[in-house]
C-alpha cells in the first residue's frame, strides 16, 4: 500500500524518537507502576501530541489520518501510546465546541506541554458505558457549577492538569430526550485536588495509570462549560469516534509489533537443527495474524478518512476499532506462542505487550457493544438494551 510522503515522513521521526527509549526503559516502568513522563514529554517536545490543535494556538493543524499514523508508530516501536492518547481524542470536544476564549486560554499551552489535558471523565461504577444513566451532578449555583459523584476508569488523572468531565445538570426525568440534561466541563485540576476532587489510583493488570476519581462539592467556575448546558453527550459522540479510530490505529501498531517479533525470533530459533520457522505448525499462525492485521489496517485508514471528510463515520470507527483489537489480540497470542517458554520472561517485552494488548477488545468500548452497534444502526435490527 503506497502512502502519502507527508504520513512516511512521521512514521520516520515518531520511530526515530521512540528509538530512545528501549525495552528496558519500557520494562521499568511497568516494574515500578510508573508514569512514563520521559516519553510523554519527548511526543510533546516534537509536537505530537498537538498535531491536531491548529497552528494559530501552536499546533501543526494536522487531520486524524496523521494523527492515527503517530499513534500507530508508537505502539509498532515497542512503546506505549496509552500514557499519552487521550489528549488527541480529547482535544475534539475543545476543538469543535469549545469557545474563543477557552480556545485562547487552553489550547496554547496544550500544544506547547505547559499543560497536560489527559484525563476524561466519563464512565462510572454503576453505569459502566450506558453514558446516559451517569449520575455524577454538576448544579449551577450562582458563577459556579458544584459537581457531586463518581467517576472510574479516568486514566492518567493523577499525571493530568486538565479533565474534560461529563456530568449531569438536569435530572433525567426532567428532559425531553434521553440525550439531553449531560454537560462537558474542562475541570482545572490544579485547582480541584483536595478542594472537592480525590484520586485514587486502581492497579490493573498492564501499568495503564487509571483511578477513581470523587466530586464532593467540588466548585468549578461557570466558564468551565464547554458549549451549551445540556448538550455534552452529543459533543462527545464525534469525540468517541475519533478515540476508537485513533485506538484501533494503536492496535493495528501493537499487531506489526508482535508479527515482527515472532518472524525474527522463528528465523533465529533453532530446534531439532533447523529454524522453528521452517515449520508450517509456526509459519501459519504468522501469516494469519499478518492478514487480519493488514485488513484491519485497511479499515482503520477508511475510517479516519471518513472522519477527516466530515458527517459521522460511526459504523467506521466502530469496525475499526473491533477488528483491529481482534488482530492485535490474536497476534499477541500468537507472539507467545511461537516464542514458546521465552515469551514469558520479561526481558523479551513479548508478556509486557501481551497484557497491553489484552485491554483493546473491551476497552474503551467492548467488542459486544461494536456488535450491537452494527446490528442496530447498520443492519437494522431491532435494539437489544
Amino acid at each position: 500500500m503506497n502512502e502519502r510522503e507527508d504520513l512516511s515522513e512521521i512514521r520516520r521521526a515518531v520511530r526515530a524518537l521512540c528509538e530512545e527509549f528501549s525495552g528496558e526503559y519500557w520494562r521499568t516502568k511497568d516494574r515500578d507502576r510508573a508514569y512514563p513522563a520521559e516519553f510523554v514529554d519527548a511526543l510533546t517536545r516534537a509536537g505530537f501530541l498537538a498535531a491536531l490543535i491548529p497552528e494559530e494556538f501552536g499546533g501543526s493543524g494536522l487531520k486524524l489520518d496523521a494523527a492515527a499514523v503517530i499513534m500507530e508508530e508508537i505502539q509498532a516501536a515497542g512503546c506505549n501510546g496509552a500514557s499519552a492518547h487521550a489528549q488527541m481524542y480529547i482535544m475534539n470536544t475543545l476543538l469543535k465546541y469549545g469557545s474563543a476564549d477557552q480556545k485562547a486560554a487552553y489550547l496554547p499551552g496544550i500544544a506547547s506541554g505547559e499543560l497536560r489535558l489527559q484525563a476524561f471523565g466519563v464512565s462510572e461504577p454503576t453505569s459502566g458505558t450506558d453514558t446516559l444513566s451517569l449520575k455524577t451532578r454538576a448544579l449551577r449555583d450562582g458563577d459556579d457549577y458544584v459537581v457531586n459523584g463518581q467517576k472510574i476508569w479516568t486514566s492518567r488523572a493523577e499525571h493530568s492538569d486538565l479533565m474534560l468531565l461529563l456530568a449531569r445538570t438536569t435530572p433525567r426525568e426532567d428532559v425531553a430526550k434521553r440525550t439531553e440534561g449531560l454537560s462537558i466541563f474542562l475541570v482545572d485540576m490544579r485547582a480541584a485536588v483536595g478542594k472537592g476532587l480525590t484520586i485514587k489510583p486502581i492497579l490493573t493488570l498492564m501499568n495503564h495509570s487509571t483511578t477513581e476519581v470523587f466530586f464532593d462539592d467540588l466548585r468549578i467556575p461557570a466558564s468551565a462549560l464547554i458549549g451549551e448546558e445540556g448538550q455534552g453527550f452529543r459533543y462527545i459522540l464525534s469525540g468517541m469516534n475519533a478515540e476508537r479510530i485513533l485506538i484501533a490505529a494503536e492496535c493495528v501498531g501493537d499487531a506489526k509489533w508482535f508479527i515482527e517479533k515472532a518472524t525474527g525470533y522463528a528465523k533465529d530459533r533453532q530446534v531439532f537443527g533447523r529454524p522453528i520457522g521452517q515449520n508450517q505448525g509456526v509459519q501459519f499462525p504468522i501469516a494469519r495474524a499478518y492478514a487480519q492485521m493488514r485488513a484491519a489496517e485497511l479499515m482503520v485508514h477508511h475510517a479516519a478518512q471518513a472522519y477527516d471528510a466530515g458527517g459521522n463515520p460511526g459504523a467506521e470507527a466502530n469496525m475499526a476499532k473491533l477488528l483491529a483489537s481482534e488482530a492485535s489480540w490474536a497476534a499477541a497470542d500468537m507472539c507467545v506462542q511461537t516464542f514458546g517458554g521465552f515469551g514469558f520472561a520479561e526481558e523479551y517485552d513479548v508478556e509486557r505487550k501481551f497484557r497491553e494488548a489484552r485491554l483493546y477488545t473491551v476497552a474503551p468500548i467492548s467488542t459486544n457493544l461494536i456488535l450491537s452497534y452494527l446490528a442496530e444502526h447498520v443492519l437494522g435490527l431491532p435494539r437489544s438494551y
